[in-house]
């Protein structure tokens, strides 16, 4: 009894400190959606180790980005769009909904199609008909239950994507060249190049995630009674942004972690063995072979629809949010769709008109690719109206972006722009 008693202490620290991971470790496992494994994973097999230090740079960058989000969210109790529409001119907010609206779509028609094609995988046959039936099954969950409810459940199904790491463990690496790598010793700026590089930036400092995570942290109030957002009750701050920082910086490295581990796997095994261009859900899926042998399929597979389920609520969601909140609807994912129906229309619009991706001429695995370089793309404008809310003493009162903050907010939103020009450079030189 006395070992039990002593060892309390350490139990309930451990409840507490998970109890402070929520929308930040969603919004992390989130990120390594299929549009992140298809992106990560032509990046290693085509570039190797060499373009490992994006990793490295964006980990800070989207940190400090995703804190912005949350912040804006927990401090005004209402989320970014309606934020940015009070801080900004009409137009340009709506100019900027209407982008992520566009992005996203693509986005959950990528993803989709990349869950059909990985189900054929396994099964052999019916990739349209397992698209269509992934995205009424996302649909379904989305209208009729609260996305917390099975959203942890689906956050489980991502721990396949640990099979990249167990990779590191099970084949020869040459650290020296993957150290090179993290620390950008042989940088590369080639036209491919530079577009993987936006696609790189793109799919791990997404805009939908800055518009999920802010609006997450609004609903954590409208569910709490005896939580409020900071500017009415200031006495919370130093809790709640404790628990912000916790949360968002475990799930960005998780989340990066993860991404460093799919580049180095597919850097050892695809491009060493000559296949630099994964055309395929098969190609990417054959970077398991030596963890997973004749299950690399299988194993693959898995990952792309656990990921996809998660993500694609958040794809979709934060559409609707945006949309919602710039339009002054009712939003939430707690709702019933008879409740928030301008809401969940939008969400239904970006799933139904994203399947129309599957049946395009090109191939998932690619559509998942350019889906992350036109996120790069809109991010930077997206970035850039938060930071100026994030300034706003109107909005955020004295917590508005202090000597570190902004700046790193800034920062992520100048690397951003500089990774945009210089793909278009490149491209035209």
């Amino acid at each position: 009894m006395v070992q039990n008693n002593k060892s309390l202490p350490a139990r309930v620290k451990g409840i507490a400190v998970l109890n402070q991971l929520g929308p930040g470790l969603i919004t992390g496992a989130a990120d390594d959606d299929p549009s992140g494994i298809a992106t990560y994973s032509q990046a290693g097999a085509q570039f190797g180790f060499g373009l490992l230090w994006t990793l490295v740079l964006t980990f800070p960058l989207m940190v400090s980005i995703q804190m912005v989000s949350a912040l804006i969210g927990r401090v005004t109790g209402h989320g970014l769009a309606r934020n940015m529409r009070e801080v900004m001119p009409r137009g340009l907010v709506t100019g900027l909904v209407a982008l992520l609206f566009i992005a996203n779509t693509i986005n959950v028609g990528a993803d989709l199609a990349a869950m059909g094609a990985a189900a054929k995988l396994v099964t052999g046959f019916g990739q349209h008909t397992f698209t269509i039936a992934f995205a009424l099954a996302s649909l379904g969950l989305q209208l009729f239950i609260p996305y917390r409810r099975y959203a942890r459940f689906l956050t489980i199904l991502t721990f396949s994507l640990f099979a990249y790491v167990a990779m590191l463990f099970m084949i020869k690496l040459d650290w020296a060249q993957i150290g090179a790598g993290l620390i950008g010793l042989h940088p590369q700026l080639t036209e491919d190049a530079a577009t993987t590089i936006v696609a790189i930036f793109g799919t791990t400092i997404s805009p939908y995630l800055f518009f999920w995570q802010s609006s997450q942290e609004v609903e954590e109030v409208e569910q709490k009674p005896d939580e409020h957002p900071l500017m009415e009750a200031p006495k919370e701050a130093p809790a709640q942004i404790a628990r912000i920082k916790m949360d968002t910086v475990t799930g960005m490295l998780v989340s990066n972690f993860i991404a460093v581990a799919i580049m180095i796997s597919t850097a050892a095994t695809l491009h060493q063995s000559g296949v630099t261009n994964i055309e395929t859900a098969a190609d990417a899926a054959k970077a398991l072979e030596p963890v997973a042998g004749h299950f690399a399929f299988a194993l693959f597979s898995l990952g792309i629809i656990g990921t996809g389920l998660l993500a694609i609520p958040v794809l979709a969601g934060s559409a609707g949010y945006a949309i919602a909140e710039s339009q002054g609807w009712k939003s939430g994912l707690d709702n019933m769709p008879w409740q928030a129906r301008g809401f969940y229309t939008v969400i239904g619009a970006a799933v139904l008109l994203g399947l129309g991706i599957d049946y395009s001429p090109l191939d998932p695995i690619k559509a998942l690719y350019w889906s992350a370089v036109l996120n790069g793309l809109i991010a930077v404008p997206i970035m850039a109206a938060m930071m100026v809310v994030m300034h706003s003493k109107k909005k955020m009162g004295k917590f508005r972006a202090g000597n570190v903050l902004g700046p790193l907010g800034w920062l992520a939103t100048l690397v951003m722009a500089a990774a945009t020009v210089t793909m278009v450079y490149v491209m035209l030189k």
